[in-house]
């Protein structure tokens, strides 16, 4: 790929030093030539602005109002590529759907094709690996989109949850982050949205997917949420790529899906067990009980952001067919709403919840990991909270 120019002589600050920022970095040095590259990792007031001509501001860090002077790795990524860019986002699902789609893309067409973004890939990590030819497959958090100014040429808005509200401290400021997927887009472009998600103004030619009404598509990974999501896959890789439709049906069903979302980790003691850490709302919980075979117990709780939890405890009252065992603050919060309930019980923690799961589920039935909630406070991330969960069933 040929070097990026608009950063020249421009003095540039790096506001965060997580991954991203470190990619932001290396980006900087091997492809442009700013006057200065600075990193700064305090609080926004402290940042002098006049001293800089663009900020290059990390997704995690809380800003609320827009600004020119500030951009991002994603922006800069999406104003280079956009032509070629299938951008996905939505509450659950991007990242299996992202995959999917990557690996169905890879299998029909006979294009390079790259999976990068919200999945733990930074955007420029890649840009020396771009050609004119190449399809890229984007998963797109709420953060990364909240400023952006472009939008790829086929965006993807899967559904649409309570989330993140500890960042946004509304639905509306969360909703219309996720709108930057389309809100740029132009004419000949192509939107894929679930019917669910509110209307959004777009110049993009739309296509409404409705959950429950996707055929068959016999996947290997569990749930009606994936066969949803394989209908997204299906339509985009058929209709805006002109793939094969008889190949594209039969390279999902060998997608296997990845670690910590509905993922059979083994059996120990006759119980099998699942590894949903992935789950952070009340839906992903009340879909993976669903979906598992022989479920029985069900592991909830983790950080408390104040989301809304009475679809779950509603559920949890209307299925005493399933073990419930809650833990930690937003697990002693829905407790407190279903202490009544004799199939309901509370712990301290992780170590706590499995040991009691280990007593109470009998052999040949499930117990899931699926906390409807965020592991921060406890664990770094849903990956180490799932990979906590498999040491400490033995399996």
């Amino acid at each position: 790929m040929d070097r990026y120019t608009k950063l020249d002589g421009k003095r540039v600050l790096i506001w965060g030093y997580g991954r991203e920022g470190k990619s932001s970095e290396r980006f900087l040095r091997e492809y442009c030539k700013p006057a200065e590259i600075a990193v700064f990792e305090g609080k926004r007031e402290d940042i002098d602005e006049s001293k800089y001509d663009c900020i290059l501001k990390s997704p995690g860090i809380v800003m609320h109002e827009e600004n020119p002077k500030y951009s991002s790795m994603t922006e800069i990524f999406l104003e280079e590529f956009r032509d070629q860019i299938i951008g996905i986002t939505g509450t659950k699902g991007k990242s299996t759907t992202s995959s999917m789609l990557a690996h169905v893309l890879g299998d029909c067409l006979p294009r390079k094709v790259i999976l990068l973004g919200n999945i733990g890939k930074p955007c420029l990590d890649y840009y020396g690996e771009i050609d004119e030819d190449t399809v890229i497959v984007f998963e797109l958090s709420c953060h990364q989109l909240a400023h952006v100014r472009v939008s790829p040429h086929v965006a993807v808005f899967l559904n649409l949850f309570e989330e993140h509200l500890d960042y946004y401290g509304t639905m509306d400021r969360y909703f219309a982050a996720k709108c930057n997927i389309t809100r740029f887009q132009k004419a000949g472009d192509s939107f894929f949205v679930g019917a669910q998600v509110p209307p959004i103004e777009t110049a993009a030619k739309v296509t409404k997917i409705t959950f429950g009404e996707a055929p068959e598509y016999h996947l290997q990974v569990l749930g009606e949420h994936n066969n949803y999501n394989a209908d997204f896959v299906y339509r985009i890789a058929t209709e805006v790529y002109g793939a094969d439709a008889e190949a594209v049906k039969a390279s999902l069903q060998t997608f296997t899906g990845l670690p910590h979302r509905l993922q059979r980790i083994g059996v120990k003691d006759g119980v099998t067990y699942y590894d949903d850490s992935i789950s952070t709302i009340p839906n992903a919980t009340i879909e993976a009980l669903g979906s598992i075979p022989g479920a029985y117990s069900v592991i909830v709780g983790g950080m408390d952001r104040g989301i809304d939890y009475s679809a779950l405890v509603q559920f949890i009252r209307e299925n005493p067919q399933y073990r419930y065992i809650l833990a930690y603050e937003s697990g002693k919060r829905i407790y407190g709403e279903v202490s009544d309930c004799g199939w309901c019980c509370l712990v301290e923690d992780l170590a706590a919840a499995v040991a009691e799961a280990k007593r109470i589920t009998p052999a040949g039935r499930a117990c899931v990991l699926s906390p409807a909630a965020a592991s921060y406070g406890y664990f770094k991330d849903f990956e180490e909270r799932g990979n906590v969960f498999r040491e400490l069933t033995g399996v």
